[in-house]
């Protein structure tokens, strides 16, 4: 019978295999019980852990401890994989970070799985700079660019005008060799203008932005 605990966070992996062991124990404290290492795995090892029953316990609890640290203790669990699946005793496997191929063949196999996977933290994304600057540059091609760029990625077409709002008040407060104070205030309510009409149902905010960006010359 075995148990698996795989995925890709480590740490989440291993502890939630030896809090198993742990509680298991307790349940059958007279229950023999065996770890393996990698290094420590071997045939005899294997055919012992997966047929030995003592005199004064019916059962015995086995931890292979990442035999997949070892190409030689990998083949060789794959190899007997069906004799452990059948085993009457309890065998759990801690396998963190297993390739795809393989924790197929041991889910598919296994009595239970525990999956631990980490999650992945999308790193925030700072200024975008590149976006306002070919704003500032009255550069239509490259702004379109970027803004595809940034909604491709994730960047909500709200903020992206945001962005572009607050390149033209400040354009309009420093000035700008490509847009001038007055160019620039007109930009600001072209923008604010173009916000309203998406809201009003015209055309969805992510392709007024890029229509506004191919339209400047």
């Amino acid at each position: 019978m075995l148990y698996l605990f795989h995925g890709t966070d480590p740490a989440k992996a291993r502890a939630k295999a030896f809090q198993w062991v742990a509680a298991a124990r307790s349940k059958a404290p007279d229950a023999a019980y065996v770890r393996f290492t990698a290094t420590e795995l071997n045939e005899a090892a294997l055919f012992e852990v997966a047929g030995s029953q003592g005199l004064f316990f019916s059962k015995t609890l086995v931890l292979l401890d990442d035999p997949f640290a070892d190409s030689d203790s990998a083949d060789l669990l794959m190899q007997h994989l069906e004799m452990l699946a059948e085993s009457p005793n309890v065998i759990a496997i801690v396998a963190p970070k297993l390739l795809a191929a393989r924790a197929k063949k041991l889910e598919a196999a296994a009595e239970k799985v525990f999956k631990s996977d980490s999650v992945e933290k999308k790193a925030a994304r700072g200024f975008n700079g590149a976006l306002v600057n070919a704003l500032g540059a009255k550069d239509g091609p490259a702004l379109w660019k970027e803004i595809v760029k940034a909604m491709r990625a994730g960047d909500a077409p709200e903020m992206l005008h945001g962005l572009l709002h607050w390149k033209a008040r400040d354009m309009m407060q420093k000035g700008s060799s490509s847009w001038g104070r007055e160019g620039a205030r007109a930009l600001s309510v072209r923008l604010i203008g173009l916000l309203s009409e998406a809201r009003g149902g015209d055309l969805p905010l992510a392709l007024a932005l890029e229509r506004f960006a191919l339209s400047l010359k």
